[in-house]
């Protein structure tokens, strides 16, 4: 994943850092920061000169009729990311300037990178940020600047990837998100897994998120065989689409797995061949199947609907049959575990969160951009994942029996 290629220092950058070695005499990176320190707070003082000439109406040795009038400092120690800063802060004779940019009773001003990734996590491109920040604060951060302070979120994101997992999951669940994202100048579409786990207390859990890898037995071999390294001992059963060698690499990685079709994605795949005029009552047959008691009498239906249709849509209904291995798992189960397999819910929430993204950000300017937002978008989605799942006692108990031995009672 490419980081951001830094520009080369124009001449009146290079004049300015000449100008503050020669000022500070500068020897060492204590000296730079200690240099920094005292720009930081002069730069604070002049911004609250310029906030105070607004509020009285008439600028610093400026004649006014205004009865209020400047009545000198008063000193303030605030926490930044260059360590404690003295600022000088204007006063007036009536007590009524409030300054905006280090507001009455702050005492920490490095709070500018929390609130840059919030907006990086709400889908803002660095350049947006930085008009947000100088909108809000009326001083300017560059681009390279908001790339940094979210760059400082790779190594959590890095960890997060690499931490230990429970040793069993009953369910787990895998949807791909796809984004456009910029390669040496070239808009290519990469698609995001999203590998999202229900405990055993039936909470959900985002295990891993895996950005802009080709789908294949290899690949997918090679994400099981992670979580295995993580922790994970046994999965009961792994809901997902009909992803490129997913199947032969649960076999080998996890054997005793059952792998379930993801229903949702079996029926929005199948309307898409059915014109819009169709659509609903093609739904309501679909549903007729995954809805029945057992797996003979789904497979019946298939077939019914398969014939009904075949005139008007010959190609629809030939995925089902293809397969009706992997659809028909879900069979085995009451309509409570049923509903915790095929609603998807869990990963549509996701899913609405990571459509945003999209949605506010067309075009990712390389993939690390890419896994930085969806790092956030994720935390703020799970941030509200508190309650487990309806009537997960039920669904774990039939679970208990149906892999009698697999899970503890």
């Amino acid at each position: 994943m490419g980081r951001r290629k830094r520009e080369g220092l124009s001449e009146g950058k290079k004049n300015i850092i000449s100008a503050l070695i020669n000022e500070y005499d500068i020897q060492s990176a204590e000296d730079i920061q200690e240099a920094l320190k005292d720009l930081l707070g002069g730069t604070i003082k002049e911004m609250m000169e310029t906030e105070m000439d607004h509020h009285l109406g008439y600028e610093a040795h400026q004649r006014s009729n205004n009865t209020n009038s400047r009545n000198g400092y008063k000193p303030k120690v605030v926490r930044s990311h260059y360590g404690e800063v003295q600022l000088e802060v204007p006063q007036d004779r009536e007590s009524s300037f409030e300054p905006q940019i280090v507001r009455k009773r702050q005492k920490d001003i490095s709070q500018i990178d929390e609130k840059i990734i919030t907006m990086y996590a709400k889908g803002l491109t660095t350049r947006q940020i930085s008009e947000q920040i100088e909108d809000i604060y009326g001083f300017e951060v560059s681009e390279g600047f908001v790339s940094d302070v979210t760059d400082k979120l790779l190594p959590v994101i890095e960890d997060w990837q690499h931490r230990a997992l429970a040793s069993v999951y009953p369910i787990v669940f895998i949807d791909a998100v796809h984004f456009s994202v910029k390669d040496n100048h070239v808009i290519r579409k990469l698609a995001a897994y999203v590998i999202l786990g229900v405990t055993m207390d039936g909470h959900k859990e985002v295990l891993s998120i895996q950005v802009g890898q080709n789908e294949s037995s290899k690949y997918w071999l090679g994400v099981l065989n992670e979580l295995k390294n993580r922790g994970v001992n046994d999965i009961l059963v792994l809901c997902a689409d009909g992803l490129s060698g997913i199947k032969e690499s649960i076999n080998v990685a996890f054997p005793n797995t059952e792998y379930q079709r993801c229903i949702v994605h079996q029926v929005r795949n199948t309307l898409k061949y059915v014109s819009e005029k169709d659509k609903k009552a093609f739904a309501t047959d679909l549903k007729k199947i995954y809805h029945a008691v057992s797996e003979k009498q789904g497979y019946a239906v298939m077939q019914e609907i398969a014939e009904k249709w075949h005139e008007q849509y010959p190609y629809a209904m030939k995925s089902w049959e293809t397969n009706w291995d992997v659809i028909s798992p879900i069979f085995k189960f009451s309509a409570d575990v049923r509903k915790v397999i095929y609603t998807t819910n869990a990963i549509e929430s996701l899913n609405s969160t990571y459509r945003k993204l999209n949605r506010q950000r067309s075009v990712f300017p390389n993939d690390t951009a890419l896994l930085k937002a969806l790092y956030l978008a994720t935390f703020e989605a799970t941030k509200k994942w508190s309650m487990p799942l309806r009537n997960w006692g039920k669904v774990y108990g039939e679970l208990s029996i149906m892999f009698e031995g697999r899970l503890p009672l």
